[in-house]
């Protein structure tokens, strides 16, 4: 089964593109935590973090340096946080790997 993630790779479901190649899809967050926050994903369909293998290594790092471009795109390069969920216990809704990039504002503390 496709998740919303396949669907909107595929263009059956619209989405705020602000990046997108032949391997890497950077969406903005339909609930967003902070000014920017942006989904980068991965086309290929990786479960999680926890399947990653090292075939897969050149796209994390292709979604590494699209999180850097678009931190200096969005102007939040002197601050911002980049994070998976892995796993339902760790928040994870949606199972194909995906990145958040959150700044333009202070960030606390995580608890």
């Amino acid at each position: 089964m496709d998740t919303v993630f396949d669907q909107i790779i595929q263009g059956k479901l619209p989405a705020e593109k602000v990046y997108e190649d032949k391997n890497v899809i950077a969406i903005k967050d339909i609930a967003p935590k902070a000014p920017v926050h942006i989904l980068i994903i991965p086309k290929k369909p990786i479960k999680d973090l926890q399947s990653i293998t090292k075939e897969d290594l050149p796209i994390i790092e292709e979604v590494i340096l699209v999180a850097q471009k678009l931190a200096r795109d969005f102007n939040i390069e002197e601050g911002y946080r980049f994070l998976t969920n892995n796993g339902i216990s760790a928040g994870q809704s949606v199972f194909h790997l995906h990145f958040h990039l959150i700044g333009g504002r202070k960030m606390g503390i995580l608890g």
